[in-house]
């Protein structure tokens, strides 16, 4: 198991395990944007295609099947469920999000490893996650009340967010540290190319 996709499953479930507990226990959504738990409903079910096809562990199983469901639960609470929809923050909650999927569509048919279905849905779900906050951002900058359990959701997926990037920026310069490393030790002038 690789350290830093359990480290990121496991702040991203936390994120979705205090929205549902603030969802299911106080009977309110404020502060929530449906069009992101739309766009991350739509993200895991185009990711996880292979679900009932391709066993590669227990762990990946439950961890996919618990995406897709909390995923798709946050989003009937919000649309069905009478004393949460009543707090739903319609009025604000107007980020366009259908134009954030059609880019991320277009992009997975130009950029994928492979042309077959699973795999352009999978570039697309990489996609439209790096996006899919976009919606709950707008409506807490809007809305300027950001209450305790909305404010934790969004720091845990900020957190997944911040330790993936930072990870890709560190390999990025692993090199340059290397022949920095390398250089120092052997008392040599640094010199890059041109």
């Amino acid at each position: 198991m690789n350290a830093f996709r359990l480290a990121g499953d496991m702040t991203h479930l936390m994120s979705v395990l205090l929205l549902l507990l603030k969802i299911h226990t106080i009977k309110s959504c404020a502060g929530v944007s449906l069009k992101t738990q739309e766009l991350y409903a739509l993200v895991f079910a185009t990711r996880y295609l292979d679900i009932f096809t391709d066993f590669i562990s227990l762990y990946n199983t439950v961890m996919k099947l618990i995406f897709m469901c909390s995923s798709f639960s946050i989003v009937w609470y919000i649309r069905r469920h009478k004393m949460v929809r009543r707090s739903y923050d319609k009025d604000h909650d107007t980020f366009r999000h259908q134009f954030l999927v059609l880019p991320c569509l277009l992009l997975a048919l130009l950029i994928h490893e492979k042309f077959t279905f699973r795999e352009v849905m999978w570039t697309f779900s990489i996609y439209l996650e790096a996006v899919a906050i976009l919606p709950q951002l707008v409506l807490l900058q809007r809305t300027r009340n950001i209450d305790n359990l909305t404010g934790q959701y969004v720091f845990f997926l900020g957190l997944l967010v911040a330790w993936i990037s930072g990870f890709v920026q560190t390999l990025l310069y692993a090199d340059f540290f290397y022949y920095c490393l390398n250089s120092l030790k052997n008392n040599v002038k640094l010199t890059l190319p041109a």
